[in-house]
């Protein structure tokens, strides 16, 4: 898929949470295609894919193996990225958890461990960069979010409540950070068919059903969501923030 070219984001510093695998590893591939300098966290092993990006880019992304809910942790690889590649002026908080589960079954240590994932790492990931952004002149995070929330979907109301919560966040930073040259927005996926939904949740009923509710007859994959990143992130969208963009056929409306 041809994406646009940003020339502001070229030898950018960006920061992928969850950036090897799934729409984070489609994430850091579209900005390494950029000329941005890439650094990005996950706990899997990601040597095979860096090993792939640098044949592809001839530039080589710095992977950090990290659990984001290990605050100290990923506070520490924010500071070796930025060592590394200069003060971040990007930041993708992607990684998240949709394990699916119900109301009854869920226990204080498993909401306690959802929010952590899905919530608790972006806030703490948004403070640890600031300092930076500010000496850097401003800079852009995007917080991934998701439409299910806003479908009101049963089947995981800790990772739909914590969804809702990082809504509320980025609104909030993008009035806190505003003056220092930093926008915040979020960006909300539909259904995108990684691997991971394809093995784990993607049955044919399941995915006709949401075609159905889509305008566009197409099912999302994770190329569809790097251009709005790459938007979101460079100077082209230098007058947004505080915003929710929804990436999804469709499926939802917003304003």
């Amino acid at each position: 898929m041809t994406q646009a070219t940003y020339p502001d984001l070229q030898d950018a510093s960006v920061f992928v949470t969850g950036g090897g695998s799934g729409i984070g590893a489609a994430i850091t591939d579209g900005f390494l295609a950029q000329g941005a300098h890439v650094a990005f966290v996950q706990r899997s092993d990601a040597g095979a894919f860096c090993d792939a990006m640098d044949a592809k880019h001839g530039r080589r992304p710095l992977f950090i193996p990290c659990d984001i809910t290990d605050v100290a942790a990923l506070q520490g690889a924010l500071d070796q990225a930025a060592e590394t590649h200069g003060p971040i002026t990007v930041l993708v908080n992607n990684a998240a958890n949709d394990q699916r589960h119900t109301t009854e079954e869920v226990t204080e240590e498993f909401w306690d461990r959802s929010q952590a994932i899905n919530l608790k790492a972006y806030f703490f990931a948004c403070q640890a960069i600031t300092a930076g952004m500010v000496k850097a002149g401003g800079g852009a995070i995007v917080n991934f979010t998701s439409v299910s929330y806003m479908m009101g979907n049963a089947g995981f109301p800790s990772y739909t409540s914590a969804n809702a919560g990082i809504t509320g966040l980025t609104r909030s930073l993008a009035r806190e950070f505003g003056p220092s040259g930093i926008r915040v927005n979020a960006l909300a996926p539909g259904w995108v068919l990684t691997d991971k939904q394809k093995d784990m949740w993607a049955t044919p009923d399941a995915l006709t059903a949401h075609l159905e509710r889509q305008c566009l007859k197409e099912h999302l994959v994770e190329d569809d969501i790097v251009g709005t990143v790459l938007f979101m992130a460079s100077s082209a969208s230098r007058m947004m923030t505080g915003q929710v963009v929804v990436v999804d056929g469709g499926v939802v409306t917003t304003g």
